[in-house]
């Protein structure tokens, strides 16, 4: 089970939330998840436990190398979690589109003729 706490406390930083981008691709040792950062492979290797503490992330023992990869269902309750607010923050806006088109309605100008003359 994750902590919904230490997860977004987690992906709060945003070195580790390049490497969970990374990860999306597929999975990748520590060498080819730090090669495109300007920080030290130990310094990579932090923000991989803090990942892996956090449960988003697991190591897989493949010999002498350990990809990680991320964890799929920890992704997916995050997801979920995040979707119950984006469903009620699309309600709202479609309530907000509507009550300002109502308005806009409400102060279009009535049309005039071109043909009319204004004489002052």
């Amino acid at each position: 089970m994750i902590s919904f706490d230490q997860s977004f406390a987690a992906l709060a930083d945003p070195t580790r939330r390049a490497i969970v981008e990374r990860l999306a691709e597929g999975e990748a040792t520590v060498q080819e998840i730090a090669r495109p950062f300007s920080i030290s492979q130990p310094a990579i290797s932090r923000h991989l436990k803090v990942l892996e503490d956090a449960g988003l992330i697991e190591t897989r023992v493949e010999g002498s190398a350990r990809p990680r990869r991320l964890k799929p269902e920890a992704m997916g309750m995050l997801w979920n979690w995040l979707g119950q607010y984006r469903a009620l923050w699309e309600a709202q806006f479609h309530k907000l589109d509507a009550v300002l088109e109502e308005l806009s309605n409400e102060e279009q100008p009535v049309p005039h003729d071109p043909r009319e003359v204004h004489h002052e």
